[in-house]
């Protein structure tokens, strides 16, 4: 199942495209990304997802206007795969407090000091966290207020109401049976979103590109 979330100029989100595909390959990601832009969507600016080859490919080829982040949340789950069986939670924990500092110079001293501490116990992690942390740290870029939003994707509640509806199911008799399900919970997710309070304020993000281009001239 792909799907596309995105803010609008309002700060609200949005749900903008659920489909079907057999797999998540570089084209079936390509083709996704152009539809929607065919139905009209433009001025894509951030992008958040996680690090899957075919998606990422896809992205850099459809929208490579767009800055992109990988999801802090993925690249923390994949990390567990670079320790051993039994480790503690310290070093973890303290690797998921840089995505909580206040700019970039911040998260880049965290970080220094968290491979110097953890390299001599944890080698094979800590060279693959220095090796792809940069692809998490682009939303240092946005206004402080957007970081706690968009360091993350925000499909991780959806994607649990899927999984919970489709559970119940269990066996559709076809896959447009599926998707015809997934489109209805999307719908009704939408439509809450739209009624909600705004997710974030988009004026915070004109004044902060208005200071960069102050300080840039």
């Amino acid at each position: 199942m792909l799907i596309a979330v995105g803010i609008d100029w309002d700060g609200r989100r949005q749900i903008l495209s659920v489909e079907m595909a057999g797999r998540e390959s570089r084209s079936a990601w390509k083709d996704f990304l152009l539809g929607l832009k065919a139905r009209g969507l433009k001025g894509i600016e951030f992008v958040v997802s996680d690090d899957h080859a075919g998606l990422v490919a896809a992205i850099g080829e459809v929208i490579p206007e767009a800055a992109w982040q990988r999801c802090y949340v993925h690249f923390l789950r994949n990390a567990l795969d670079h320790l051993p069986r039994k480790h503690g939670d310290d070093c973890l924990q303290e690797l998921r407090w840089i995505y909580d500092r206040r700019d970039i110079d911040e998260a880049k001293a965290d970080l220094a000091a968290w491979l110097g501490k953890w390299s001599g116990k944890y080698p094979r992690l800590t060279g693959w966290v220095e090796e792809a942390i940069e692809q998490t740290l682009t939303f240092f870029r946005l206004p402080r207020t957007h970081h706690k939003h968009l360091k993350s994707t925000m499909l991780e509640r959806l994607n649990e109401e899927i999984r919970r509806r489709t559970y119940v199911v269990r066996i559709f008799p076809n896959t447009d049976s599926c998707l015809r399900l997934v489109r209805a919970l999307a719908v009704e997710t939408h439509e809450n979103w739209m009624e909600a309070n705004r997710y974030i304020n988009m004026d915070d993000l004109r004044e902060h590109k208005k200071l960069a281009l102050r300080n840039a001239a």
